[in-house]
């Protein structure tokens, strides 16, 4: 009796996943904690934080690279530089953005495929291209990640606050008008097309104007700027290039300057809260600035035009004083409907005995 032949496309998913693992499977967890000196408790923890779906004890899944690097966490932990919590919390982080960039990048290769029908027909001409391509993307990815690293690290390293996670910062969030709309009517093709736009569009206007992305929410853009002018900047360019563009909606922004927690690239804080207010309630075209950022930037007459608007009750916050923040040479007719409700802000007046006798007067008239 002969044995059957080896599938030919498992073999090659066998081939390239080994070059993607650095080896092939031949370890349960259970050999991996033990080969690792690691508890299979903590082992436990850093592989769902990673995001890596559980296996039952006998699976055959782990390879000599699981084991290093459980080795290494271990070792970080044991010299006092990662405390457990925060060792976990980096693998949530690190699992999360990476499994975002792995997906992106498999599509990528799709249509590499799909363009180049040769290589699929050829499967060691397409393993060859896999060996050259992942090398090639781990030395771009790690170029990438050193160039954030020392620019963190030079702003971060050098600061003299004493609280290195909280400081102030612009926040600033922008979205796509309408957007729910026209994912009902749109087919995948204009939508992939609006939201790589989108993308695009961001991370050079951020980039250009010395910000950061902290993170994109389909139709939204949250982002930060060490400084209140670059975030002004940020917001306006946005909206500008949005409006030249045929083939994307509306934007509209919400900006605050205060305090932010940073944790793990994400930023936490009623700043945060404040600037995604003002987003819900923008007009299309709008960029709307908490009142003490207006302040900052009024002063700033030969760049910016600050207006103030009525305060306004949204979640979370009652009467939220802010302004419209256009360029100064956005020369609009007074008749714009994104003025027609630019009053001066009501005062939150204190309820002393005056006001009180005035009102008292008031309604004896009446």
């Amino acid at each position: 009796m002969t044995d059957t032949p080896e599938d030919p496309a498992a073999a090659f998913q066998a081939r390239v996943e080994s070059l993607l693992l650095g080896g092939s499977r031949q370890y349960t967890r259970l050999e991996v904690v033990e080969k690792a000196g690691v508890p299979l408790e903590r082992a436990m923890t850093l592989w769902r934080a990673l995001g890596f779906a559980t296996v039952a004890d006998d699976a055959v899944v782990f390879t000599e690279r699981d084991i290093e690097a459980l080795r290494l966490t271990d070792e970080l932990m044991y010299r006092g530089i990662l405390e457990p919590s925060l060792a976990t919390a980096m693998a949530r982080m690190l699992g999360q953005h990476l499994s975002r960039l792995a997906e992106w990048q498999v599509h990528i290769l799709r249509d590499v495929l799909a363009a180049n029908p040769e290589l699929v027909t050829d499967e060691r001409q397409l393993a060859r291209f896999v060996e050259q391509l992942v090398p090639d993307l781990g030395r771009m990815q790690d170029f990438v990640w050193r160039r954030h690293l020392a620019a963190f690290a030079g702003r971060t390293l050098a600061t003299t606050d004493d609280d290195l996670d909280s400081h102030s910062q612009l926040v600033g969030f922008a979205d796509m008008v309408g957007f729910t709309t026209f994912t009902r009517r749109s087919d995948e093709a204009e939508l992939s097309q609006v939201v790589d736009t989108f993308d695009a569009v961001t991370a050079e206007v951020v980039a250009e104007n010395h910000g950061r992305i902290v993170k994109m929410l389909g139709d939204e853009v949250l982002f930060v700027a060490e400084n209140p002018v670059h975030g002004a900047r940020i917001a306006l360019a946005l909206l500008d290039r949005a409006e030249a563009d045929p083939t994307l909606p509306q934007l509209r922004a919400g900006l605050a300057y205060g305090r932010v927690l940073s944790r793990f690239g994400d930023v936490y804080g009623s700043t945060v809260n404040i600037a995604a207010r003002l987003t819900s309630v923008a007009r299309p075209g709008t960029v709307l600035v908490e009142r003490p950022l207006g302040d900052i930037l009024y002063e700033l007459r030969e760049e910016f035009s600050v207006r103030h608007r009525r305060p306004v009750s949204v979640k979370g916050y009652n009467r939220l004083k802010h302004s419209v923040l256009r360029r100064a040479d956005d020369a609009r007719p007074p008749d714009d409907p994104d003025d027609d409700d630019e009053l001066p802000s009501i005062t939150l007046s204190p309820d002393t005995e005056r006001h009180r006798s005035r009102a008292r007067s008031r309604r004896r008239r009446i």
